[in-house]
Formats: structure tokens, sequence, C-alpha cells
């Protein structure tokens, strides 16, 4: 056999010697519930170890809300603070008396809302006046931004009371139909861009709304999801249901 054979054969038969076990302390790290049923437990101030991204979503799909209304609740069943903004939402020839996800926040601690509403549609012929909307959706943003600088002040790394005002500082802050305001030409883009850019490091900040796509939320957003619609129940004339819609 040529030396060049021999090289091959112990190439070709070399065994790779390193070590990829993992103790069951390692597993247990990386996935704590891992062989056990998880279980409710006592809702408790805590505080999140890995916030502070930026999500967006939006769409023509039904579900925008949704999302980030599950993603609030689970957040306060872990003991986060969470607070709901919503803007342009309800009004006063909205289909329901109360909306159900109010009903549930009241009943969860760490979690509350703002409904800041408005009277109408805009750019709909409903009889409202544009300047009215969109001083009301500058008013809003304005509240907007003054729970960012509150949690700005609050120290974030630490177990947030349950039952205390969002000035006092939140671990989420959901805004709720923004990016609707800045389609209609009612907020700016590069306003909501500075406003993103100015939230303190540790805050998840979930925005919502829109059916045109927020490209200027590109290069400050962790997240960017489309809700897209395939089928919907309005379009053969069903209307907004109770539990479903609101």
């Amino acid at each position: 056999m040529s030396n060049d054979d021999s090289h091959t054969a112990d190439t070709t038969n070399a065994t790779d010697t390193t070590d990829t076990t993992h103790t069951a302390d390692d597993v247990r790290k990386n996935t704590p519930g891992k062989g056990r049923k998880p279980d409710a437990r006592t809702i408790e101030p805590s505080a999140p170890d890995e916030f502070g991204l930026v999500q967006v979503w939006w769409g023509g799909g039904k579900g925008k809300t949704t999302a980030a209304l599950g993603m609030g609740f689970r957040a306060a069943g872990h003991g986060f603070r969470v607070h709901l903004l919503q803007l342009m939402k309800g009004g006063a020839d909205s289909v329901e008396d109360v909306r159900g996800e109010y009903n549930a926040i009241a009943a969860v601690p760490g979690i509350t809302y703002e409904n800041l509403g408005h009277y109408g549609w805009a750019g709909m012929r409903d009889g409202s006046d544009e300047a009215d909307h969109a001083t009301q959706a500058e008013a809003g943003f304005e509240r907007a931004r003054e729970l960012v600088a509150a949690a700005g002040e609050a120290d974030l790394s630490k177990p947030l009371p349950l039952d205390g005002p969002a000035e006092d500082g939140v671990h989420m802050l959901i805004i709720d139909e923004v990016l609707y305001a800045v389609s209609m030409g009612l907020l700016d883009e590069s306003a909501v861009v500075d406003f993103v850019e100015s939230k303190p490091e540790n805050l998840e900040l979930v925005l919502t709304g829109s059916h045109e796509r927020p490209d200027y939320l590109d290069d400050v957003a962790d997240l960017i999801t489309q809700v897209k619609m395939e089928k919907h129940p309005f379009e053969t004339g069903q209307r907004a249901r109770k539990g479903t819609e609101y």
C-alpha cells in the first residue's frame, strides 16, 4: 500500500470523539417544562427576563387585536404588568354595548386598558369631521408617549404592582389600531418611528392595525406579521358577533 493510500484509509476510519452528551441538568435548564404537565398557578408580581422587542401586526385579515390581546393575557398570567391603549375603537355607530375583552381584563390582575375611542369613521361620509379625527388621534398618540416615558422612569427589570396605574410603568404596552391612524393620514410615519425609538430597552411594544404594510417600521421592528384574509363571513352579510369580534 502506498503512503497516499495509507493516509486515505486513516482519514476514513477516524472517529470523532467530540463529547456531545448533555446532562439531565442541561436538558431541564433549556426545557424547564419537559416531562411534566403544565398547571395553573396563582398570579404573583414578576418581571420578564427577555422583554424589549417591538412587534407589528398588520393586514386585511381578522386577528390583529386578538393576537395582541392573547399575548397580553399570557404576559399577565406570568405576573407581568400589561396595558392596552386603543385608538379608533368603538364609537356611536358601533354594534357592541361592551367588549368581552374588557370584562376579561377586569377579571385578570396585571392587565388594564384605555379606550380613547372615536365617534365615527375617518374617511367615511358619516357626518364626522376629519379635523376632529386628527385631533383625537394625536391626543391618543400623546397618551402613548406619556406611557412610554413613564415606563422609562420605572425599573422594568423588577416586578411591578399588578394593581398599580399604568403611569407607574408597564412591562408590555399594546397600542391597538395606531397603524390605521397612520395609514389614514391622521398621524405621521416619522412620528411613530421616533416614538418606537424612544421606548426604554426592556419595554415590549406591540403595534396593530392597517391594511397597508407599514414599511416605515422595517428598521425598528423586531417582528412584523401580516394577517391575511382568505375568507370572511362579513362577505356574505354576517354582522360582527358577540364573543368573536367583540
